[in-house]
């Protein structure tokens, strides 16, 4: 595994490289930093140069103004520095929740840098009608509202409850263990749901500039078997729906690159090389 630095503007973006093939991005969900998904990555390592990365904010990567508020933009922005600091063909994507947010903003801002993405379970709120949006945006604000306070375990709750997630009946994989709560993975907890969090709540990504995206980066909508609950997998429904493409499905939920790694990654390239 290659482990690097590279600087962007206000920024030193921390990311690592495994594997060999074409180059495959993952834009991680949540607090999710490059180790996130690390046993799905151990199974697409086989068939790709898999890339992953701390965002701004998180972990490893230095941020020249910690308080400065990093808009989804930047954070699209961030990704196609490192891709064109990696390769000079157009990359694959496979982008979860935030991660798929950030995919379509590079997307359409950068024409050519993605060949395809793959957005599971997209936090896209400009794809929700009008009342489904505004109640989102007044989940968004609680939970961004919860985390300003210091308390960013009640903020996960309101996380957790919005992404059709029930804690105590989480399925997954066998040999799946839980992630620990550290103190490092706590800060970037923190970070998320109050930089990240009102990034999302602001966002104004809709149908015109994903269909402008889609004439040179082929899109996967999917979602997760088990987040039909979650406010995301509507937004992938939408987004199915703006494409006119079918809704490709995954194993787990909101979550299943973490819970089912092995049949996440087997689903993942088989999207990808079909």
């Amino acid at each position: 595994m290659k482990t690097a630095m590279l600087p962007v503007p206000g920024a030193d973006l921390y990311y690592e490289v495994r594997g060999t093939g074409p180059v495959l991005i993952i834009g991680q969900s949540g607090e999710g930093d490059a180790g996130r998904s690390a046993a799905m990555v151990d199974r697409l390592v086989e068939h790709y140069t898999v890339v992953t990365y701390d965002r701004r904010g998180l972990s490893r990567t230095k941020v020249a103004d910690p308080s400065a508020f990093v808009p989804p933009e930047t954070h699209a922005e961030d990704v196609h520095h490192l891709l064109a600091a990696l390769t000079d063909e157009p990359a694959l994507m496979l982008g979860c929740s935030l991660g798929a947010l950030y995919g379509l903003h590079l997307a359409a801002a950068h024409p050519g840098r993605l060949s395809v993405l793959i957005a599971h379970d997209p936090a896209v709120p400009g794809l929700l009608p009008p009342a489904d949006r505004a109640r989102i945006e007044r989940t968004l604000t609680d939970v961004e509202t919860a985390a300003r306070a210091g308390d960013w375990r009640a903020a996960v709750a309101k996380v957790t409850a919005a992404t059709g997630l029930d804690p105590a009946n989480m399925r997954t994989e066998s040999g799946v263990t839980t992630v620990p709560m550290t103190a490092d993975r706590a800060a970037n907890m923190t970070y998320y749901l109050t930089n990240d969090v009102a990034g999302l709540r602001r966002d104004t990504l809709g149908p015109a500039e994903i269909l402008t995206a889609t004439a040179t980066t082929r899109i996967i909508p999917a979602a997760g078997a088990d987040s039909t609950r979650a406010w995301n997998h509507q937004c992938a429904t939408q987004l199915a729906a703006v494409l006119n493409a079918p809704l490709s499905e995954f194993p787990g939920g909101h979550n299943g690159n973490t819970a089912f790694p092995r049949a996440f990654a087997a689903r993942t390239h088989e999207l990808l090389t079909s």
